[in-house]
């Protein structure tokens, strides 16, 4: 990478930390008006104020994929492990975020009124978003699998003797089409966390909603200050 594309990418990264802080503090807001309006509604509340609210969160969510995927075209390394993360939340990882699965042990966890036709649709996105992770676990297995092909190790092997023969344009663009190639599982795998969360919120009554997104907002703050705390207490 030159030296210009490197300042490129550490401006980048700047610039999406000091979003994502701010996304932080909305994020904690909308908690406190997902908590607030759950106090308050009943079956007999304003739908249309609920999934208002329920949109706006969702929307809230997809903001932060979306500068995601920018920082993710810059270096996609950096979203596999962001330094705006602790090592704690790192390790709920599942390809540059949390597993989509995760969002049926919510629902199953704080929803317990669904009604039969509920739990059956239910049921059923989730079969179909198991298939789709074990689809992209395969991707990326076979990427990884590629790194070690035969001409790569070999190149690999010189260490430090110069690339010679076009092999340093070899090496590039074989780096280049990985790089490529990790993009799109990221981008996918974020599709389908988008996808599922979308799915459900549909599956879901507008209050039965607010129990769920209050409860994955809180678990995600839940687990970052638990981790920010674990890398304080090691000295980091």
């Amino acid at each position: 990478m030159s030296p210009k594309s490197r300042r490129t990418v550490v401006t980048s990264e700047r610039e999406f930390e000091n979003f994502f802080q701010g996304w932080l503090v909305r994020q904690e807001h909308y908690l406190d008006e997902l908590r607030s309006n759950l106090r308050t509604s009943d079956h007999s509340s304003d739908d249309e104020h609920l999934r208002d609210l329920i949109a706006r969160v969702l929307s809230h969510y997809q903001q932060y994929y979306e500068e995601k995927s920018r920082i993710s075209n810059h270096d996609v390394s950096l979203v596999f492990s962001p330094p705006w993360f602790s090592s704690f939340e790192r390790s709920f990882f599942w390809i540059a975020g949390f597993k989509p699965v995760l969002t049926f042990r919510i629902v199953g966890s704080t929803v317990g009124d669904m009604s039969p036709a509920q739990v059956e649709r239910m049921e059923r996105l989730k079969a179909e978003t198991k298939a789709d992770e074990r689809e992209l676990d395969n991707e990326l297995a076979r990427i990884q699998e590629s790194v070690a092909a035969p001409p790569i190790v070999e190149i690999a092997r010189r260490g430090g003797n110069p690339l010679v023969d076009g092999e340093y344009d070899e090496m590039e663009s074989v780096i280049e089409t990985l790089r490529a190639q990790m993009e799109v599982v990221v981008a996918n795998a974020d599709m389908l966390r988008t996808r599922t969360a979308e799915k459900v919120v549909e599956i879901l009554t507008p209050v039965q909603n607010l129990r769920f997104l209050a409860a994955v907002t809180e678990l995600q703050l839940k687990i970052r200050m638990c981790g920010w705390q674990l890398d304080a207490q090691r000295g980091r």
